[in-house]
């Protein structure tokens, strides 16, 4: 029987999640598409406190799947994406636990976007970002609009939207796309140990930073600074909070909970 083209695994605290397609370098399919909102909320509901995503064999993901047998389920885009793509991304930033991507070779379209909705994102060195949209006569979608902008600023933003050129890693690690970039055989052991880190932290803790960055980003200021107030009183008031300082002061390993 042939491996489903989304594969999870839970391994202790942490679930990843692997594009599994390797033969069209890991192109979303629709029901992929369907999939990856429903495995996000998996992991969550199963008490993982990190997700790792990546992608099998030689390729991240290759963007949508643009092959006769993967043909558009409705002749308005507009529809497409408000049914397969918004919601992924909605899924991303709205996820109770934080996100680790592992960029394991190209990244485009679609797939640049699920690499960069991570929270920590480790790039392989030969490894790539691309928004090929304006090749074929489309926009960005998933998102990337506003994760580019916002992470690399508007001039870089039109440029890979406009010109449609390949952003090596090293490029996105210094325009502020990914996090780290390693060697392509240090790849999954970096991001794996990020992830398990992450997995360690305070889980409400993890949450909330993540609400306040996204708040920050859509709010401004103000915003930001109540989600802040509300979200360091009930941080304040947790066990967590209180098992923190108790292992600082006992110069011992924190065991946090997530209450």
């Amino acid at each position: 029987m042939a491996e489903p083209p989304l594969l999870y695994q839970r391994d202790g605290s942490v679930a990843t999640i692997t594009l599994n397609r390797p033969e069209r370098l890991n192109a979303l399919t629709y029901e992929m598409l369907l999939d990856i909102p429903r495995v996000l909320a998996r992991a969550a509901e199963e008490g993982a406190r990190t997700i790792l995503i990546t992608g099998a064999g030689r390729a991240f993901c290759s963007g949508a799947e643009l092959g006769p047998d993967n043909a558009s389920p409705d002749r308005d885009l507009g529809k497409v994406m408000e049914q397969y793509y918004n919601p992924i991304a909605l899924a991303f930033a709205r996820s109770p636990i934080p996100i680790v991507s592992a960029i394991n070779g190209p990244a485009v379209g679609a797939g640049a976007s699920i690499a960069m909705w991570a929270d920590i994102i480790v790039a392989a060195r030969s490894s790539y970002l691309l928004l090929a949209f304006a090749n074929i006569g489309l926009v960005p979608d998933c998102g990337s609009t506003w994760l580019i902008a916002k992470g690399a600023g508007r001039v870089k933003a039109l440029e890979m939207a406009l010109l449609g050129e390949r952003m090596p890693a090293e490029e996105a690690l210094a325009a502020g796309l990914v996090t780290r970039v390693v060697d392509d055989a240090d790849l999954l052991e970096t991001a794996r140990g990020m992830a398990d880190k992450l997995a360690a932290m305070p889980p409400l803790a993890m949450s909330m930073i993540r609400q306040q960055i996204r708040a920050v980003l859509d709010d401004g200021l103000i915003g930001a600074l109540q989600m802040e107030i509300e979200h360091q009183r009930r941080a304040g008031d947790s066990a967590d909070f209180a098992e923190g300082v108790a292992a600082f002061i006992e110069k011992r390993k924190a065991n946090f909970q997530g209450r």
